[in-house]
This record gives structure tokens, C-alpha cells and sequence, in this order.
């Protein structure tokens, strides 16, 4: 089986939640082949729809130093390390990604969950504010999502 049907494979398996055997493809590849974009890009999607927040660290960690433009790198590595109850490291690692995640309403979700988390609702309502100037579809997540429990009084009152 060659690099790019491995790939396939192994993202079959993650679209069936077969996660376990999709790491097991990945693993396959020849050692040269690990570090490509897109097998890192798989394992660490896979890693994280696993919950194992520590090992996509290791793989995000030093992405986000060797390609700090790449959106994707900071983003994921915050999550992990909020998942990993290190929401001021989480916070950090956004706010010294690319400037393009400015425009990223992701970006601002993310900085919202992690502001309210650390007791700052004031700079969460405003990161809000601007997630869903970007994407609207972002206000009906918010509703529903533990991280930001403590503003569902002003969520409710559509502050968009």
C-alpha cells in the first residue's frame, strides 16, 4: 500500500469512528512519510477526537514554533492545553498565533471559553461579540457549551 492509500485508509477509519485502527494505518507509513502535513495533520485530529490531549500536544507543540503562520497548529494546541486544565498557556498559545486568526471566529470562540474559564467575562462577552460578526452559526454552539455557563444570562438576552 502506498503513502496516499494509507492516508485514504486511515481517514476512512477516522469517518467511522474507528480511531484505534486509523492510528494503526498511520503507523504504517514508512518513517519518512510521518512528518508529511497531511499524515501529522491526520494523527492529531485523530489523537484529539480520542481526548488524548497530551500526545497532540507533543505533536502540536513544535508545529506551532516550525510553522507559526499555520492557524490550525495554534488553535489545536490551545485546545489541548485547556482540555488539559492549563487555560492560561491555552490563551497564550492563541494570542501569539498568526495575525490571521484575528478573522478566525474560532478564534474568538475559543479566547471566549478561555477568558470566561480564567474569570474575565467582560473580555469574553466582547471575544463573543466578534465570533459571531464572523459566523453566526457560532451563537446556538454557545448556548449549549459548559465553558461558558457563567454568561448564559447575557447569552439568552441575544447579545449579537
Amino acid at each position: 500500500m502506498d503513502r496516499e492509500q494509507r492516508l485514504e485508509a486511515a481517514q476512512g477509519y477516522l469517518m467511522l469512528g474507528m480511531l484505534t485502527v486509523a492510528l494503526d494505518e498511520l503507523s504504517h507509513l514508512p518513517k519518512e512519510d510521518w512528518f508529511r502535513p497531511e499524515a501529522l495533520s491526520l494523527q492529531i485530529t485523530i489523537l484529539m477526537k480520542m481526548q488524548s490531549w497530551e500526545n497532540a500536544l507533543k505533536l502540536l507543540d513544535p508545529l506551532t514554533k516550525l510553522a507559526p503562520e499555520v492557524e490550525e497548529y495554534h488553535l489545536h494546541a490551545a485546545y489541548c492545553l485547556h482540555e488539559l486544565k492549563r487555560t492560561e498557556e491555552a490563551k497564550t498559545c492563541l494570542l501569539t498565533g498568526p495575525e490571521t486568526l484575528l478573522h478566525n471566529a474560532l478564534f474568538h470562540y475559543n479566547l471566549a471559553c478561555y477568558e470566561t474559564h480564567l474569570g474575565d467575562v467582560t473580555t469574553a462577552k466582547l471575544c463573543l461579540k466578534r465570533c459571531f460578526e464572523l459566523d453566526k452559526s457560532y451563537y446556538p454552539v454557545a448556548l449549549k457549551d459548559s465553558d461558558l455557563t457563567p454568561l448564559r444570562d447575557w447569552l439568552t438576552s441575544k447579545p449579537s
